[in-house]
């Protein structure tokens, strides 16, 4: 899976009728909603869109004849893979019918080609984990994590004795960072996945 870098836009005119693409980062539905009001123009004949963020996705026609719109620009966000995303395919009618092959054609290739255009990072599968660390283990262990590509420290949380830091580490990676928390500490600290 992959997900945006940054905000995407493409821009073609099809048969008199402008269509304009935007893709942006969201993670949440309320992100995917406020964004697509924010990009929406009123002005416009059609704000066609689709989002997908993680296994839930939802698409909109907006008066385009069904399955002609949304569910193209669902087909491109699927053929790249990605994940995390909204795209928003706006429609000013140029005067010329395009019929529906044309407009499934129209939505889901302005989509597509704003897609390919967008810089991308590949997301990797990671887990939660736990480490409880004493104080007098924190700092060095803190520096080897953070040189861990891919790792994140989501949460530091200090107790009586030390610290629990709250783990991102890539599936790939599990055992390494084990060994290495345990190698650190001399065995007084595990790494515990939830």
């Amino acid at each position: 899976m992959f997900q945006l870098e940054q905000t995407a836009t493409f821009e073609q005119i099809i048969k008199k009728s402008r269509f304009l693409a935007i893709a942006l980062l969201v993670t949440t539905e309320e992100e995917a909603k406020a964004a697509i009001a924010m990009h929406s123009d009123a002005g416009a004949n059609h704000n066609c869109w689709a989002w997908r963020i993680g296994a839930a996705y939802r698409f909109s026609d907006d008066g385009e004849p069904s399955g002609t719109a949304g569910k193209p620009i669902l087909a491109a966000i699927e053929g790249q893979s990605l994940d995390n995303i909204v795209v928003i395919v706006t429609r000013w009618f140029g005067g010329i019918l395009l019929g529906s092959g044309g407009l499934v054609r129209a939505y889901g290739g302005t989509a597509a080609a704003c897609l390919r255009s967008a810089p991308m990072i590949e997301l990797k599968p990671s887990v939660e984990g736990l480490v409880r660390i004493d104080f007098s283990d924190l700092a060095r262990v803190k520096a080897r994590l953070q040189a861990v590509t891919d790792l994140t420290i989501a949460e530091e949380r200090f107790t009586a004795t030390g610290a629990d830091l709250v783990l991102w580490v890539p599936e790939a990676e599990v055992d390494a960072v084990s060994r290495l928390v345990s190698d650190l500490t001399s065995g007084r600290s595990e790494l515990r996945i939830d």
